[in-house]
């Protein structure tokens, strides 16, 4: 599925950072994540005027551009275009949820989700044990209105942004 672009602890943390990044723009809200070697899982919900594209486009294009600016990577970071699913109910968001992270389980990259650093548990482990952690993912807008659809996709670093 591509190299393992995502590996190193210095990429993943600035695809989280990135994440966090369109969360406090508001641009989307993500509810699950999951930072694989060579992909990443998302259970995003959108606002009203983001298209799952424009999400898209903000993640794989904000990545791209701060992992060239920030480390001088010159090559190929993202494969053409995304997966996405549309969650219809509480009980697919629940099975979404647990996809996402049994991920690093079925890749045998730990032996339990609850070990592996990149992914939204771990990062809310990480707050909720005083760590400073710029913006909070998945947390409800201040108005408090929700957005209408929560769409898991999955982004391969691969052939091109």
């Amino acid at each position: 599925m591509g190299r393992a672009l995502l590996q190193s602890n210095r990429n993943a943390t600035l695809l989280i950072d990135v994440l966090r990044s369109c969360v406090a723009a508001r641009r989307f809200r993500v509810k699950d994540f999951v930072v694989m070697p060579n992909q990443v899982h998302l259970l995003i919900t959108l606002g009203a005027d983001v298209t799952i594209e424009k999400a898209m486009q903000f993640i794989k294009g904000g990545f791209s551009f701060r992992l060239r600016k920030e480390t001088g990577y010159a090559g190929e970071v993202w494969q053409r275009g995304f997966s996405d699913v549309r969650v219809r109910d509480a009980e697919s968001f629940r099975r979404f949820r647990i996809y996402i992270a049994q991920n690093p389980v079925e890749a045998r990259l730990v032996p339990s989700a609850d070990l592996f650093p990149w992914s939204f548990e771990s990062q809310r482990r990480l707050k909720a044990a005083g760590a400073k952690v710029p913006s909070s993912l998945g947390d409800e807008p201040p108005d408090g209105k929700p957005c209408p659809d929560t769409n898991p996709g999955v982004g391969h670093p691969g052939d091109s942004d």
